[in-house]
């Protein structure tokens, strides 16, 4: 559920004892009218745990060095490259609609399955393209296309589906236990990604039939693995949205949820609204959310820090597999000890933003983020580099990494109020994909057509505008609580 990519990526987040312990399996739809008890609240977040964790294998199926390795490998462009990172982003657009939709669905998880279930499915397509182009049937800019539409599709059908995921998450966290439980669940998520990036890298590196064959076994795998992360989600307590708005909770979120209507009971009133009811209500949302100076402030951040960020995170992988011409496994080496910094902070992170808040965190931060591009400038292909700057290099990157993604999350989770929460997700969703899209784009296109120093400019005006995205938050010093 992050909006911004780690560094050398676009990508994936309580104490064990008390948050994640064992009790009664429930389906989804057990508890939609009562209270939701500490055992099931408990069953529901363990579920999440798991699901992040095997979400994590189909993450580094489908993007990141492995999705990077495989179109270098099929001679993509830089400008490819800038289009990989740019389509998940811009489809961030569509999570309005997603929300809208969503809100107007009677079960979470049935609705979590008709978008990720069949996203996740259609990169079956992919699977039986790469057998393709290994008998002869495609050439590789045919499968560099198809890649390229597997990402729209699969990208646009996720983007309808997580707003809804982000404010079905957020009903089940306790407010004062956000820090340290997503700090816990991107940690085990970080620790798949630091043992399964390394072996994916050295299977596709050592596959009998060539990298790309390789690469199509890995991703079958991880299109199972996808799928079992959804089954997770069944473990966990469904929310109606419909419900979801029609109720109040205290300030602290940290009250037992309760709900005094039934579905069939909320769906034959809805029925009953009348277009201009409909029109009143969607313009009392707009009209409240241009009243939420905070909320517009974390907008402009996040449009700036996504722009900034992503003019220059696509090209990482890019500038050690092409510039410096590394092989993949030890581009893999290097991601995993990123995602080991990041899963080893991130617990720390999480009783850090608990006790001083997300702001601070931000700012502090996202000025060690602002310097990376600058120091991607300073390292080559000697041993030195190979072995001491570059591990350093990525192990600074996962640690710092840590804190933007939780103080994000918890921001906007924060700032958002319940009723129509998904919405505000959504739209800071949208303005995030946006920005994020058009910083990848035109890196892409300043990397391509600048000549050779083309990626040196983008890391260093990536450095620039990272900086300057920061300033919306120290004028704001009531930003949050």
């Amino acid at each position: 559920m992050d909006y911004v990519p780690v560094e050398t990526d676009a990508s994936v987040s309580v104490e064990i004892a008390q948050i994640v312990s064992p009790s009664a399996t429930l389906s989804p739809t057990s508890r939609p009218n009562s209270r939701i008890s500490k055992d099931a609240r408990r069953t529901s977040l363990r579920a999440s745990t798991v699901d992040g964790i095997f979400a994590a294998v189909f993450s580094i199926a489908t993007g990141g060095v492995m999705l990077g390795n495989f179109l270098v490998g099929l001679g993509a462009s830089p400008v490819v490259f800038g289009m990989m990172s740019s389509i998940p982003m811009l489809l961030h657009l569509f999570q309005p609609i997603g929300a809208y939709l969503s809100e107007r669905s009677t079960s979470r998880f049935q609705y979590s399955l008709r978008t990720h279930g069949i996203a996740r499915l259609l990169w079956l397509i992919l699977v039986i393209g790469i057998a393709s182009y290994s008998w002869g049937w495609l050439n590789s800019s045919q499968l560099v296309i198809l890649s390229l539409s597997i990402l729209v599709c699969t990208h646009l059908l996720g983007g309808l589906g997580i707003a809804s995921w982000l404010s079905w998450i957020a009903m089940l966290v306790p407010r004062q236990l956000r820090g340290r439980y997503f700090g816990l669940r991107n940690s085990l998520a970080n620790l798949t990604e630091l043992v399964g990036l390394p072996l994916a890298g050295l299977a596709v590196s050592h596959w009998y039939g060539g990298p790309i064959q390789g690469y199509g076994v890995i991703l079958l795998v991880g299109i199972f693995f996808g799928i079992v992360s959804l089954g997770c989600q069944y473990f966990q307590v469904d929310m109606n949205p419909q419900l979801q708005n029609t109720y109040h909770t205290s300030s602290s979120q940290t009250s037992e949820i309760e709900v005094d209507s039934s579905p069939n009971e909320l769906q034959g009133t809805s029925e009953e609204v009348s277009l201009p009811q409909i029109l009143t209500r969607e313009n009392d949302i707009v009209s409240t959310i241009w009243k939420n100076s905070n909320f517009l402030v974390f907008l402009l951040y996040l449009g700036l820090w996504a722009l900034a960020v992503n003019l220059s995170a696509p090209f990482f992988n890019l500038y050690l597999l092409d510039t410096l011409n590394l092989d993949v496994s030890w581009v893999t080496f290097y991601n995993s000890l990123r995602a080991g910094a990041h899963m080893a902070m991130l617990l720390v992170w999480g009783k850090v933003v608990d006790k001083i808040g997300n702001r601070p965190i931000l700012i502090s931060t996202g000025i060690l983020i602002a310097v990376i591009p600058w120091l991607w400038l300073l390292v080559g292909s000697s041993p030195l580099d190979l072995w001491l700057w570059l591990p350093l290099l990525h192990i600074f990157i996962g640690a710092n990494w840590g804190g933007v993604d939780l103080s994000t999350n918890n921001l906007q989770i924060e700032i958002a109020p319940v009723k129509n929460q998904s919405i505000y997700f959504a739209i800071a969703a949208a303005i995030a994909g946006v920005s994020g899209a058009l910083g990848a784009t035109i890196g892409g296109f300043i990397a391509q057509f600048t000549g050779s120093f083309g990626i040196q400019v983008v890391f260093i005006v990536s450095g620039i505008l990272r900086l300057t995205s920061l300033i919306p938050l120290m004028i704001k010093k009531d930003l949050g609580s």
